[in-house]
Formats: structure tokens, C-alpha cells, sequence
């Protein structure tokens, strides 16, 4: 329940939580303006190579041109959103986006764009992503303060989620009636009017950083930070494989499912939208519930990201494939904010971005790769097999992490005070973090 509004100095209400600042309600405001525009244009990359008389192995192509930089510069835009004002790296990188997309548009609209094209555009808007990214949640965790954490990152995620929700559909619909390249424009102006609105941000609050050394140096320090936290280093792992299994059984074998089992493309859309309900379920839970062991709770809730996998397997009917991926999108946003809520508490302020870079780097680092190779592993293992494998890799991965101490065992702090840097592992304890990563999370 959000609390009642207080008076401000001169006796009028508020309108926002107390918690809700200057600088969170710009970042949700312009989460919600750049979802509801990408999530569209997604769907209108697609489309436009489509329409200039691409295959869908060219789709695939744009597609993995927008992932492949965001795995080479995620760990480069991390290190630079500790080192520069980090709204000043989100507008540089709304910017490139806008123009990338504003481009593409064009392209589009007159008529003939070329596959080259069209690849090197997406690839841009991918290195505006890489650099956007780590600034992004490292300007969130320090925009929240005190108890109200869990609720602040819960409403950003649900505002986020709902915006991609609206955004695929009002873009599926725009696509249908006016075509891909206004889509695309439209995407472009998100971007400039998102921009607009972080240039607005205030880093007053953010201590200054003393000089150090270049950028190896910074990236050497997050690393730091990353492998002396037991329960980041191996949920990072965790997800490096759980991202992966998960994205490859939603991208490739859902739709293939969809079309020779359940009916066709709109019962695995109606499968989708059911994940995205089931997020904003998540959030609102998570609005309400502060659990006091964080880590061990989010993990518990990765469990059921097994389920869509298995239910394609089977397959289930078409409410019940709808059921699991409700269940799962709610479980995984119980996770997402925990994760965060555990981020804000244990990593020091000047150092978010890098960490987040080393996450984000994790999370997607084996993504394009999984998807690749779906489609071998179906000729090789049949698509049923392929399927089961997905899900037990997530239950297997996810059981592993258990073993892990820290995951267990971290707690919620009242009110939350951010720890200092940790001291490094000693070298007689090191095998057996060891072993707790090799029992199966990679």
C-alpha cells in the first residue's frame, strides 16, 4: 500500500511517496517514454527486413548486430559511468540511439533500405545500449534511499514492464496500419524526448571520484568487487546459462512450437503477454513483501523459469503454456527486485556501474551463441529433447547456486546500510567457493 501523501512546507499534499525523489521519478518517467518506443520498434526492425525482401536468416542477422556490441562494450561503458557523470553517458547514448533509429526510419521510408544497412544502424542503437545500460542502473541505485528500496525498484520494474507490454502492442498495431518506418520514427523521438528528460538529472549527491588510474584499472576494480562477493559472482554464472537456455526456447522453439502444435503465432502471443502480466504481478507483490533473506527468496524464484521450457515440451494447451509463463514472469520479478534491493544494499555507490557491467556482461554473454546453436541441438537431439534439456539446465544452475553460503544466508539490513568494499577471499577458502561454482551453475 503506497503511503499517504505529507505536506510539503507550505501545507499543499504531495504528489509522490516522500521516497519517490527528483531523480527517481525522471529515470521511471523516461524508462517508461524509451520502453514504450523500443519494444515497438523491435518488432519494426524485423518488419522492415521483411519488406525489402529480406529471409528470415537476415532477420537473424540485424538481430544479432544489435546484440553482438552490447557483449563487447558493456564492460567499457561500465567503467566510463563510474569514471564520468553518469546522466551525461545516457543522454550521449540516448542520443546515438536517436540518431541510429532516426536513420533507419528514413532508410525504411524511402523504400530501399539494404541489409548492410540496416546492420550497421542496429548495431549502433546496440553500442548506445552497452554504454546506456550500466549508467542506467547505476543512476537508479543511487536515486533510492533508506527503507522504501524494495518499493522504489519495485514500481520502476513494473512501470518498465508495462510500458514493453504497451509498447510491442501499440507497435504491432502501428506496424499493421502505417508501416515499420514510422515505427521506427516514432522510436527515434522516444529517444530524444527520454534524453531530454535525463539531461534534467542532478548528480550533486554523488561523491567525486579521487584520480586513479585508465580504464583497465577501473575495470580491474569492478572485477574486484565482483569476485570477492560469493553470491554476486555465482548468481552472475547462473544466469549466464539461465539467460541463455531460456532465450533460446523463447526465440526460436516457442514460435516453432506455436505454429506446428497450438494453432499458429497468436496463441504464442497470447503466451507472451501472459509473461508480461505475470512481471507486473511480480512487482505489485514486491511492492508489499520485503523478505528478510533476499538472495535465498530471488533464487527460490527462478525455479519456475523452467517452466516454459517443459511446458513446450509437452506442449500444453494453450491456457496452460499461458498459465507457466504467467507463474514464471512473476517469480522472475520477485527475483529482479530482490537482486537489486541486495545490489543496493552490499555495492558501494561509486562503483554500481561496473559491477552492473560485469552482471549485465554475465547475463547476455552467452545469449546469441544459445540461439545459434538451438537450432542444431533440435536437428541433433529432436526439439522435444532440446526442450527438456533447457529445462533442466535452469533447475540444475539454479540448485547450484543454493550451495553457495552467501546466497543463503544474506540478509535484509533495517534500514539499509551499504557495505564497504570486502576483503578478498583467502586462498584456503578459495576451493570451496570453487566447488560451489562447478556443481553445475555453468
Amino acid at each position: 500500500m503506497s503511503p499517504s501523501p505529507t505536506a510539503t512546507p507550505h501545507g499543499l499534499p504531495r504528489r509522490r511517496p516522500e521516497w519517490a525523489g527528483r531523480n527517481y521519478t525522471l529515470l521511471t518517467g523516461a524508462a517508461v517514454i524509451t520502453n514504450l518506443g523500443s519494444h515497438g520498434a523491435l518488432i519494426a526492425a524485423a518488419f522492415a527486413v521483411l519488406e525489402a525482401g529480406g529471409s528470415g536468416g537476415d532477420v537473424g542477422l540485424v538481430a544479432a548486430a544489435r546484440t553482438l556490441p552490447l557483449v563487447l562494450f558493456l564492460l567499457v561503458g561500465g567503467a566510463l559511468a563510474d569514471r564520468l557523470p553518469r546522466h551525461r553517458v545516457m543522454v550521449a547514448a540516448n542520443a546515438l540511439n536517436c540518431l541510429s533509429q532516426a536513420v533507419f526510419a528514413v532508410l525504411v521510408l524511402a523504400g530501399d533500405p539494404q541489409l548492410w544497412q540496416m546492420m550497421l544502424l542496429t548495431a549502433l542503437c546496440g553500442t548506445g545500449t552497452a554504454f546506456f545500460n550500466p549508467a542506467a542502473e547505476g543512476m537508479l541505485l543511487s536515486s533510492v534511499s533508506g527503507e522504501h528500496s524494495n518499493r522504489a525498484f519495485a514500481l520502476f520494474r513494473m512501470a518498465m514492464n508495462g510500458a514493453g507490454i504497451g509498447g510491442a502492442a501499440l507497435g504491432g498495431a502501428m506496424i499493421a496500419a502505417i508501416g515499420p518506418g514510422w515505427v521506427l520514427a516514432v522510436d527515434a523521438a522516444a529517444f530524444a524526448l527520454a534524453g531530454l528528460l535525463r539531461a534534467f538529472l542532478r548528480v550533486d549527491h554523488v561523491a567525486g571520484r579521487a584520480p586513479g588510474g585508465g580504464l583497465l584499472a577501473d575495470l580491474r576494480e569492478g572485477w574486484v568487487e565482483v569476485r570477492t562477493r560469493p553470491w554476486l559472482w555465482s548468481i552472475v554464472l547462473q544466469f549466464s546459462v539461465v539467460v541463455a537456455v531460456v532465450g533460446a526456447a523463447e526465440a526460436v522453439y516457442g514460435p516453432l512450437v506455436a505454429r506446428d502444435r497450438l494453432g499458429g503465432p497468436a496463441p504464442w502471443g497470447m503466451a507472451l503477454a501472459c509473461f508480461g502480466a505475470g512481471t507486473i504481478a511480480g512487482a505489485l507483490l514486491m511492492m508489499m513483501w520485503k523478505p528478510r533473506r533476499l538472495l535465498l527468496v530471488g533464487t527460490l524464484c527462478v525455479f519456475p523459469l523452467a517452466l516454459p521450457s517443459a511446458g513446450l515440451a509437452v506442449p500444453l494447451p494453450v491456457w496452460g503454456l499461458c498459465a507457466v509463463m504467467f507463474v514464471s514472469g512473476a517469480a522472475i520479478e520477485v527475483f529482479g527486485v530482490n537482486w537489486m534491493t541486495a545490489m543496493h544494499q552490499e555495492i558501494p555507490e561509486e562503483k554500481f556501474s561496473r559491477v552492473s557491467a560485469y552482471d549485465w556482461f554475465g547475463s547476455v554473454s552467452m545469449l546469441p551463441l544459445a540461439t545459434a546453436l538451438a537450432g542444431p541441438a533440435e536437428t541433433a537431439f529432436g526439439r522435444t529433447t532440446a526442450l527438456w534439456g533447457c529445462a533442466a539446465l535452469v533447475v540444475v544452475g539454479t540448485a547450484a547456486v543454493l550451495f553457495v553460503p552467501d546466497v543463503r544466508r544474506l540478509t535484509r539490513k533495517h534500514p539499509p546500510v551499504r557495505s564497504a568494499a570486502p576483503v578478498p577471499t583467502a586462498p584456503d577458502a578459495a576451493p570451496d567457493a570453487a566447488r560451489g561454482s562447478a556443481a553445475g551453475v555453468s
